[in-house]
């Protein structure tokens, strides 16, 4: 039988079967970042263990950091600073490359990683973050793990993991103009639930990914957590292989020729066979907007907010009736059209160079809508000076958003920076649970492209009725 992109990377990196399902696998790369970094390098050297290959462990500040220009150490976030300094003073005291604030490699950890080569093809990457799994735009084997398992992944280079199931979802058909990855994988949690994915490692697959350029790829795969996934991955190609050339942590010369040519075997084998498989239809996929607070509460911005009582679930059900309380939206509302007070533009799901230029195609020439706070915060400080040298600053600027250093900045509220009390916001983030950006604040998910639109329009918009 046939083995599965999954199965591959499984084999290359078990060291040992143990038994009963469970496998102690080699860990490539781990990558740190300061809200969690300095716990894990400092319980490592409590114990007197030192970090195994500190060559190939990474740290940024990314978290916690503010995102005003003129940042330094000082955070609104109460305590933020001694997780900077403290993680600061772990990182170099063990040897681990550190991308600190005023280096211009630092940026958001899933941004960092692709953007400067450390994630590749076929490699094993951990992080104490969720969104790991981003890396599977790539075809790393990528996935979240917590504070401990980091601890003995940075002694030991390996972790015991429990062999998921597997998973194929194929995205078939053509995306129509103005309609993005975050609409895929908005569609996908839509349809099969945030829970959808639970206890899957899953492959995405189709015309439709295999057309994607590889940062929506890594959009595509982020998401994958909400989705309740182990992780996700997409079979490297040609554009991956193109994308990774010239990366300052990339193979060079032979040694990437050598890469390549085994990249190319990770492909899933034509006989390989999946626990379960899902297909998702994009022909006539519309852009995607939530109106809930779970990534599942989710329709088509041309569409209307659900009527609980329409759904059978007793469970469900009750989860609309809190989230439309919440959200303060009554059955039937028109989604196009819901006035907003404030727009996002960042986060680790859609803050690269695409997405940044995709926002000023509709940006350009226009301004946001009176009352409406827009703000733009670049994933990486690679993308916020790429961004300025093509003139991008100027256009966000121009049309009255707030230009930013990178960081997550207001994609989670941690005692810091947030959106005010009750405002309703649109959002490029990957959750809209409630207090997410702030105490009472109601998020709308969606694509960098709709978070334009809405901006200019001081409501939710379709972007496919402004030409751009």
């Amino acid at each position: 039988m046939g083995r599965t992109i999954i199965d591959k990377i499984w084999a290359e990196h078990q060291i040992a079967d143990l038994g009963d399902g469970t496998s102690l696998v080699y860990i490539d790369r781990v990558f740190l970042h300061e809200r969690t970094g300095s716990v894990a390098l400092k319980e490592l050297a409590a114990a007197n263990r030192r970090v195994r290959n500190p060559e190939q462990v990474f740290c940024t500040m990314d978290h916690i950091v503010d995102t005003l220009p003129g940042r330094g150490d000082a955070t609104r976030m109460p305590g933020g600073t001694e997780f900077i300094t403290e993680t600061r003073a772990a990182a170099r005291a063990a040897g681990i490359n550190l991308f600190d604030l005023g280096d211009d490699r630092q940026g958001i950890v899933h941004v960092v990683s692709p953007e400067q080569g450390i994630a590749l093809p076929g490699v094993t990457l951990v992080c104490p973050d969720s969104h790991t799994c981003t890396l599977g735009g790539i075809g790393a084997l990528a996935w979240g793990i917590g504070t401990t398992e980091a601890e003995h992944a940075l002694a030991t280079k390996t972790l015991v993991l429990r062999r998921p199931k597997s998973m194929r979802v194929s995205f078939e058909g053509a995306l129509a103009r103005g309609v993005t990855a975050k609409d895929m994988i908005l569609k996908l949690i839509g349809t099969y639930s945030a829970s959808g994915g639970v206890g899957y490692a899953i492959e995405l697959t189709g015309a439709v990914v295999r057309s994607l350029p590889v940062e929506a790829r890594l959009t595509l795969c982020n998401m994958g957590v909400e989705f309740g996934a182990w992780t996700v991955i997409i079979a490297p190609d040609e554009a991956v292989f193109d994308y990774v050339r010239g990366r300052p942590f990339a193979p060079r010369g032979a040694t990437l020729d050598q890469a390549i040519a085994h990249w190319r075997t990770l492909a899933s084998d034509p006989d390989a066979r999946f626990d379960r498989e899902l297909a998702v239809d994009c022909n006539a996929l519309a852009p995607q907007v939530t109106w809930g607070t779970s990534p599942q509460h989710v329709a088509a911005i041309d569409g209307t907010v659900p009527d609980p009582a329409a759904e059978p679930d007793q469970n469900r059900r009750q989860a609309m009736e809190r989230a439309l309380q919440y959200m303060a939206l009554a059955p039937g509302t028109r989604l196009a059209g819901l006035p907003i007070q404030a727009a996002f533009i960042g986060s680790c799901t859609n803050s690269r160079l695409s997405d940044l230029r995709a926002a000023a195609t509709l940006l350009r020439g226009r301004h946001v809508a009176a009352g409406i706070r827009a703000i733009c915060v670049p994933g990486s400080s690679q993308v916020k000076l790429a961004a300025e040298r093509e003139g991008l600053h100027r256009v966000f600027l121009d049309a009255g958003f707030e230009w930013r250093e990178s960081g997550c900045s207001m994609c989670f509220f941690a005692g810091g920076e947030s959106f005010g009390l009750e405002e309703r916001v649109v959002s490029s983030t990957n959750r809209n649970f409630e207090n997410r950006q702030g105490p009472r604040t109601r998020t709308h998910l969606a694509s960098p492209l709709t978070v334009a639109a809405s901006a200019l329009s001081g409501h939710l918009a379709d972007p496919r009725a402004l030409p751009g």
